[in-house]
Parts: C-alpha cells; sequence; structure tokens
C-alpha cells in the first residue's frame, strides 16, 4: 500500500458502516442523554425495547472498534507512504493528532460523548512502538486486551467478595447532566459539555477498560496494514475466510457466557470486574465477523453494489461524526427540538435512518466535486503545512 496504489474503498465502506452505526446508536441514546418518555402505550414500551436490544447488541463498541482499528491501518498506510519517499511521518503525525484533539474538543460542545480526542491522546502511543516487530506488537495487543489494572480490581474483589461496591465514579457527573441538558441555553449546554461532561466521558472509558482496548485495536489495524491484509488476493481471502469462522464461533460461546455472568457469579463486586474483563472479548469476536464479512463481500459484485453506499460516508467520516453531534444534539437538546421527551428508541431510529439517508446524499454529492470532506481538507492542509 503505497502513494502508487488505487484507494482501497473497503476501507471506506468499513468507515462508512461504522459511522452509519454510532449515527444510531446516538440518536437512540438521545446524544447520550438518556430519557425514557413517559405515558407511552404497553405495545410502544415493548417496540421500543425490543429496537434498542436489537441494534445495541448488532453495533454497541463494535463501532468504535472498527473506527479504533482503521485509525491504525492509516497510520501505518501514511507512515509507509513517506517511508518510501525516505522520510519519518512521526512528527507530522504527532501534530496530526494535536489537529484531531482539536476536531475532537470542537465536537465535544455538542456531544460530550466524542471520542475523537480520546483516539487523539491514545495515538502518541503509537509513536514509540512504530518499528517493533510484529510479534512485539502482538504481545502488546495482548495485553492490552486483558486489562492488567482491572484484574488487580478483580484480585481485592476475590479476597473481599461481600464487600460494599459504591456507583461508578462517572455516574455523579451524568447526573450532573440533568442540570444543562434539558433546559440550558445552547451555551449553558456546551460549557457543560466541555467541563462536566469530558469527566464524565473519560471516567466511563476509563471504568470500562476502553482505553486499552482501543489501543489494541490501533496495533492490530497498524499489523493490518504490515500484512496488506486489505488488499484483495487469494491469500488475503483466506485469511478473511478464516477469521469470520473463528470469531463467528468464538462470539457463540463468549456471549452465552457473557449472559450468564451475572447469574453465575453471586460477588457484586466480583462481577463487575469479572464482565469488564470478559464483555470486550464477545463484543471484538462480532465486530471481526463485522469486518471480515465487509471486506469479503465487498469482492463480490452484487454485494460491492450495496456496500458502495457507504464509502462516501467513509470518506467524510471525520465530517460526518461532527456533524451528526451538531445536528443529533440541536434534534434532542433542551435548546434546540427537545425530541428527547417524546422520542423512544423507535422514533430516534426512524430519524436516525432519515439523518442517514440525508447524510449518505450529501456525501455522494460533494464526493463528485471535491477530493476531502469539509473538515478531511481542512485536516489535510494542516497536516501538510510547511511541508517540503
Amino acid at each position: 500500500m503505497n502513494s502508487n496504489t488505487q484507494r482501497l474503498y473497503v476501507i471506506d465502506a468499513l468507515r462508512g458502516f461504522a459511522i452509519v452505526a454510532i449515527m444510531l446508536l446516538h440518536n437512540l441514546e438521545h446524544f447520550d442523554f438518556y430519557f425514557l418518555p413517559p405515558h407511552l402505550p404497553e405495545w410502544m414500551v415493548k417496540l421500543d425495547k425490543g429496537v434498542w436490544d436489537t441494534l445495541f447488541f448488532l453495533f454497541a463498541s463494535k463501532s468504535y472498534s472498527i473506527f479504533a482499528m482503521l485509525f491504525g491501518l492509516t497510520f501505518f498506510i501514511q507512515t509507509n507512504n513517506q517511508a518510501l519517499k525516505g522520510k519519518d511521518f512521526r512528527g507530522r503525525f504527532a501534530w496530526r493528532l494535536l489537529l484531531l484533539f482539536g476536531f475532537g474538543m470542537l465536537n465535544s460542545l455538542f456531544f460530550q460523548g466524542d471520542i475523537l480526542t480520546i483516539y487523539a491522546a491514545i495515538g502518541f502511543l503509537l509513536i514509540p512502538i512504530a518499528k517493533l516487530s510484529n510479534k512485539a506488537l502482538l504481545a502488546i495487543a495482548i495485553f492490552m486486551l486483558l486489562q492488567p489494572l482491572e484484574w488487580y480490581g478483580l484480585f481485592k474483589a476475590i479476597q473481599s467478595p461481600n464487600m460494599e461496591i459504591a456507583n461508578p465514579v462517572s455516574w455523579t457527573y451524568f447526573g450532573i447532566m440533568q442540570e444543562y441538558i434539558p433546559n440550558g441555553s445552547m451555551i449553558d449546554t456546551m460549557i457543560g459539555n466541555i467541563t462536566n461532561g469530558k469527566k464524565a466521558v473519560l471516567l466511563w472509558n476509563w471504568e470500562n477498560g476502553r482505553f486499552f482496548i482501543i489501543f489494541a485495536m490501533f496495533i492490530f489495524g497498524l499489523m493490518a496494514g504490515r500484512k496488506q491484509l486489505f488488499l484483495a488476493s487469494e491469500t488475503t481471502n483466506k485469511f478473511w475466510k478464516k477469521v469470520l469462522i473463528l470469531s463467528a464461533l468464538a462470539f457463540a460461546i463468549c456471549y452465552p457466557i457473557r449472559l450468564a455472568l451475572p447469574i453465575w457469579i453471586e460477588s457484586a463486586a466480583i462481577e463487575r470486574s469479572a464482565t469488564t474483563l470478559f464483555n470486550p472479548w464477545s463484543d471484538i469476536a462480532l465486530m471481526l465477523v463485522w469486518v471480515s464479512g465487509i471486506t469479503l463481500l465487498f469482492q463480490k459484485a452484487s454485494f460491492n453494489k450495496v456496500l458502495q453506499f457507504f464509502v462516501p460516508l467513509g470518506k467524510m467520516s471525520l465530517s460526518n461524526y461532527v456533524m451528526q453531534s451538531i445536528i443529533g444534539s440541536s434534534l434532542y437538546y433542551g435548546y434546540g427540538l427537545a425530541l428527547y421527551q417524546y422520542t423512544g428508541a423507535t422514533y430516534s431510529f426512524i430519524i436516525a435512518i432519515v439523518m442517514t439517508i440525508a447524510t449518505a446524499a450529501f456525501c455522494h454529492w460533494w464526493a463528485k466535486k471535491y477530493k476531502h470532506g469539509p473538515l478531511e481538507s481542512i485536516w489535510h492542509k494542516l497536516t501538510w503545512i510547511h511541508n517540503k
């Protein structure tokens, strides 16, 4: 994969698929403001629960993992392209991460659940390991997936299984949202999001092991780039078929255990650490089913036409991610239309479908006129500022 290689549209399709999945979930969550409208008829409550459970089963914790893996892949592609020109990309990558952090802070004004700032911060860890061997990278990734700090929590819980456990610290900050999102002005909401909201989200990601998982996914993406796994060939096809089969089997084993853990484990302290450790494994297994399945289907002419729908969305994923936050907060928050009061999962899902279609139409139109999306263009130009 070098500067002369045809763009790998399957990567754009995967990224576009992830951005659509994120859009669906964010709408169901009212963009991080959970609220169940009162006085809904019983049939609507049941329908809402079905929609919620289905979409979260399919996409929750899988979409951000796809993004993280592709983040590491992009790091490899850019680093490799510059290496072929005799240049070291790592310094400019650090600058690129600072720019991404800035985009993330902009996004955080509208949506406290922003992931860009977290990706930018963790992305710096790729710089010192960029030239390690694949064996070393694999060892680091597996170590991250094991979430070493959570094992300490599990050990403490086993020593004192009857100890009382407090609510996660992040819940306190999420509770404070009630003070500004339902009734606050746009300025009040932005200030709340960028202060209280950032604390809530950073703590939640820490409490749920996301920082370790994200770094592991970065590394797997870097390794996938080295192995050229997204270049279609007989060898890579065999690889993705094996991944599809093994990940499907892993999910079939892990998911029932995930459901059973709260039943098997009586101690609340042990159960919390055990589920934090175990749940990501079933999520990653299903994520790999999505990635391998889409990668293989993209080569089939009949499915390729369908998956091409996601390509422009993926090429403009940064713009789409920020744009959905601006639109979504305006729809659901108190300073906008305050639809959180009226929309359960079903209505929010319908809104998400409309947003997806409108976003796709915009992206397809934009892609015919411009090489990069609006924010992608700014990011690209600033990345290569003063380039000689």
